[in-house]
């Protein structure tokens, strides 16, 4: 079971992260596939020993043809959907622009579809995204901790003219996140980096108790005299007794909202986006309303801290003009992704363990239905070997570090 922990008091950007991943031990291979799966030009990633300080660090140098393009979150959402990525990487990079588009939205008020991304639609950023989430999937990390994050002070020139720095979407993005402006009159924390923090962090805190196993350091591409530009990423085991039982996690809530006059071919398309806006699970309820008329409930459970990016999808895509919020408790048992080699192709496993044994053990059916279109057999026979094969590997009742 690893846990990470980021040291974010130089801020952070998407290519210190990435920095930080590879000096962590990811392999850029890994990154570098991801981003190659893009449909856009030609990118690639380089990366270079460097110091910050006196502190050894790598640099991720993303390669990308110059494009004068301005993409939209529709046009980024299609090229992010239409992508050869396996579908957590997809569904996670399209969580970040995500909360990007809604804080655009807010920050200009518009729609986020009519958000025209700027410098975080070019293709250095798309990459920035797409090979973070891919570091991060392929730690499988069970739970990754941020410190405070550095902000930077002054102002800046941007596509839209001069702007404050910490800039308006970064402020929207990490509302609720423990900042500090820093000791460096610059923008220490950019707008895809406090994206991928606000999708990828699920706890703001001090180190937290852990056996350090390892430590990648990532570097911005500047260095000022006040501090080293870093990114730090600790990795290793927990340190301590675990709790034997389920995680309750904190606060979540539930958003809930009647519906009885939304076309029916609709839905599936509302809780897809639901999920990539943040929601942990969103389900609809058939109900009876007033005057014998079918609805639906509609019901988003999330963290507090993706309310407005999931309360704006439920504006967007369906007829709703008002929701109810409801705070909620919930228990978690702790999850390893991991993966499974079945018919010469690869599926994603998600693993339940309770007081470290496995409880439970689930293929991820979108891996199984792309490994039936190559191997052209029925989905349900590659979901029969598929999840005999991660049976095989992860035992029920067995010990889960024992796999």
């Amino acid at each position: 079971m690893t846990i990470g922990w980021l040291d974010l008091s130089a801020g952070a950007s998407g290519d210190m992260l990435l920095g930080a991943l590879v000096d962590a031990g990811v392999p850029l291979d890994v990154l570098t596939a991801a981003v190659a799966a893009l449909p856009v030009e030609q990118i690639r990633l380089v990366t270079e020993q460097t110091s910050r300080h006196g502190l050894g660090a790598t640099r991720v140098h993303v390669h990308a043809p110059p494009s004068s393009e301005h993409r939209t979150w529709a046009s980024v959402r299609a090229l992010l959907t239409d992508a050869a990525l396996p579908a957590t990487i997809r569904d996670g990079a399209l969580a970040v622009f995500e909360r990007l588009a809604a804080a655009e939205g807010r920050v200009h008020r518009v729609s986020p579809d009519d958000v025209h991304f700027h410098e975080v639609g070019a293709l250095d950023a798309l990459a920035d995204v797409v090979g973070v989430v891919a570091g991060f999937e392929h730690l499988g990390l069970t739970r990754l901790t941020a410190s405070p994050v550095t902000l930077g002070s002054g102002s800046a020139r941007s596509a839209h003219g001069v702007v404050p720095i910490p800039g308006p979407a970064v402020l929207e993005l990490l509302a609720g996140v423990p900042v500090v402006a820093g000791p460096v009159r610059a923008e220490m924390c950019t707008p895809t980096g406090a994206a991928l923090l606000a999708a990828r962090v699920d706890e703001w805190t001090a180190l937290p108790p852990m056996r350090v196993a390892r430590v990648g350091t990532g570097a911005g591409g500047r260095d000022p005299v006040e501090l080293p530009n870093v990114v730090r990423l600790v990795l290793g085991d927990p340190a301590g007794p675990q709790p034997a039982g389920p995680v309750v996690l904190e606060s979540p809530v539930v958003l809930e909202t009647n519906v009885d006059d939304l076309d029916p071919r609709l839905w599936p398309g509302v809780l897809e986006a639901l999920f990539t806006a943040g929601a942990s699970d969103a389900w609809l309820t058939p109900i009876v309303m007033k005057k014998g008329r079918p609805a639906h409930t509609l019901s988003a459970l999330c963290r507090p801290d993706a309310v407005a990016a999931v309360q704006a999808v439920v504006f967007a895509t369906t007829s709703s003009i008002g929701l109810r919020i409801v705070p909620v408790g919930k228990v978690a048992l702790e999850r390893v992704q991991s993966s499974v080699e079945v018919l010469d192709g690869t599926v994603g496993v998600k693993v339940a363990v309770h007081g470290g044994r496995v409880v439970n053990v689930s293929v991820e059916y979108e891996d199984v239905a792309a490994l039936a279109r190559v191997v052209d057999l029925p989905v349900k026979e590659v979901l029969r070997a598929a999840t005999a094969a991660a049976a095989d590997v992860y035992p029920v009742g067995h010990p889960a570090e024992d796999r």
